[in-house]
């Protein structure tokens, strides 16, 4: 008679939903080093370490797939913000700005780069170091990286507000093709931004061809989301056509007043566009979006919540609105005087949220700004609250729905091999939770807030985040490349 097999960690009695959108089921997963290893019927699998989660649910571990956590992985690499969630992996890089590859030697960041630190944080000129310090750091989360258009023009460009030049573009092209080779996953633009903005197409489809070529992706924060966000999607489209290029449209919205309930018409032709090239799209569960303060996006009709301000930190939190009646001014002349800041405006409708939210086609993203004094709660928020609040409390979709968003969508977009779904030899990248109870604890009064209901985070089989006290955590996180795979120390 055979000795049974003893594995490293048994996750006990558990409701599996394993990624993919089946329907759940019970099930023993066990984990041996880093991989999933057996996944057999309740009770029958023996582990040096069990853990009984039984009336929880057990799924792979949530990817992120639009963060601002270039820095923070490397100065708070326990990332709590990101693992009190269940997210395993963030994809850093997004909206056109990324940490790497650029050195600031004599000015501070142009907004919304600043976003991401100050001129002494910019010190990665390749991606290769990048991911030298990442790996150093050795955060509790995996990386994947894109790489920035408009830290591409700023680390080429000595005046922003004009196309670049071709032999400008065949500078950022090299660049870009560098990075991809050192293990970034693609490309990402931020057309909206003013570094950004004056680039035309054909400058966009020369990188983006390039991401292509190396088996990567185009995601892009459009030039436009409310008033021209038709045009802005058939300019996405078209880049993504002519650059032979997977796209994904990045926080998809319909905003300000006037645009509300046009998300019936913008899915309609991000679907039309999908039956012939790749496309997808990621959102968050907000109706309000947060970024750098700027006077055009002042809309006196619409709530306006300051996240940091250079000039006057001590207003961090409060209204746009209530200062500039403090102040007996206008709020385009407070904007002035609190620049450079940053804001969350309430320009989304509800409606618009959750059919955006439902589409088969959309992932789920945070897009956090970790380093704002007063954050959107979307940083510590998103992911329980898409299971919560809008899989379980409204039915906007199934749990097994709600998780497919956030598992193997993304993992399979991403090219992140064996991870995002559960099965033998995957990446035991794993979160439990509680469905009954799994909810966002952040407002946008209190932003910094853990999640209810998370229970257990492993991380390429390491235990990442414990609600319980006799389950030690360490950070195990890794830089991954298209192929999923950790990539070695660079040397």
């Amino acid at each position: 008679m055979s000795t049974p097999l003893i594995y490293d960690i048994v996750l006990r009695n558990g409701t599996v939903i394993d990624g993919t959108g089946a329907p759940r089921y019970m099930a023993d997963v066990a984990i041996n080093g880093d991989r999933i290893t057996a996944i057999r019927s309740p009770g029958t699998l023996k582990g040096r370490q069990t853990i009984n989660i039984e009336g929880l649910v057990v799924s792979p571990g949530f990817i992120d797939v639009h963060t601002h956590d270039d820095r923070l992985v490397l100065i708070d690499p326990s990332m709590q913000p990101k693992v009190s969630q269940g997210i395993a992996t963030v994809v850093v890089g997004n909206c056109g700005i990324s940490l790497s590859p650029l050195k600031l030697t004599t000015s501070d960041p142009v907004p919304p780069l600043n976003l991401l630190g100050s001129k002494q944080d910019f010190v990665f000129d390749s991606m290769r170091d990048y991911i030298k310090a990442v790996n150093q750091a050795v955060p509790a989360v995996n990386v994947v990286a894109l790489v920035g258009h408009s830290t591409l023009r700023v680390a080429v460009m000595d005046e922003l507000d004009r196309p670049a030049s071709a032999e400008e573009t065949q500078q950022m092209r090299s660049i870009l093709r560098k990075a991809l080779a050192e293990g970034a996953a693609g490309l990402s633009s931020g057309l909206y931004y003013q570094p950004a903005n004056a680039a035309e197409m054909d400058e966009l489809v020369e990188l983006a061809k390039e991401a292509s070529h190396a088996g990567g992706i185009y995601t892009t924060h459009m030039r436009d989301e409310d008033d021209f966000v038709m045009e802005s999607l058939q300019e996405t489209f078209e880049t993504g056509r002519r650059a032979e290029v997977p796209v994904v449209i990045s926080h998809h919205k319909c905003a300000g007043r006037k645009n509300w309930g046009r998300s019936v018409d913008t899915l309609r032709v991000i679907e039309q566009a999908a039956a012939t090239q790749e496309i997808h799209v990621d959102a968050y569960p907000y109706s309000a979006c947060s970024t750098v303060l700027r006077a055009d996006a002042i809309d006196e009709s619409i709530r306006i919540i300051i996240t940091w301000s250079t000039p006057c930190p001590e207003v961090a939190g409060r209204d746009l609105a209530d200062i500039a009646a403090e102040w007996q001014i206008s709020q385009h002349e407070a904007c002035e005087r609190l620049s450079p800041a940053g804001a969350v405006y309430f320009d989304m409708s509800e409606e618009d949220v959750q059919r955006i939210l439902a589409h088969p086609l959309v992932m789920i993203g945070s897009d956090g700004i970790p380093h704002d004094s007063h954050p959107h709660p979307r940083l510590w928020g998103t992911f329980p609250r898409v299971l919560g609040h809008y899989s379980r409390d409204i039915g906007l979709f199934s749990l097994e729905e709600a998780v497919r968003k956030m598992t193997s969508l993304p993992a399979q977009r991403f090219g992140l091999t064996k991870r995002g779904t559960i099965a033998n030899d995957h990446f035991a990248d794993l979160v439990v939770f509680d469905p009954t109870i799994i909810s966002d604890a952040a407002t946008f009064e209190q932003p910094i807030a853990p999640a209810v209901g998370v229970t257990l985070l492993l991380v390429n089989g390491q235990v990442a985040y414990s609600t319980r006290p006799d389950l030690a955590s360490q950070r195990n996180g890794r830089f991954l490349t298209r192929s999923g795979m950790s990539t070695p120390l660079p040397t």
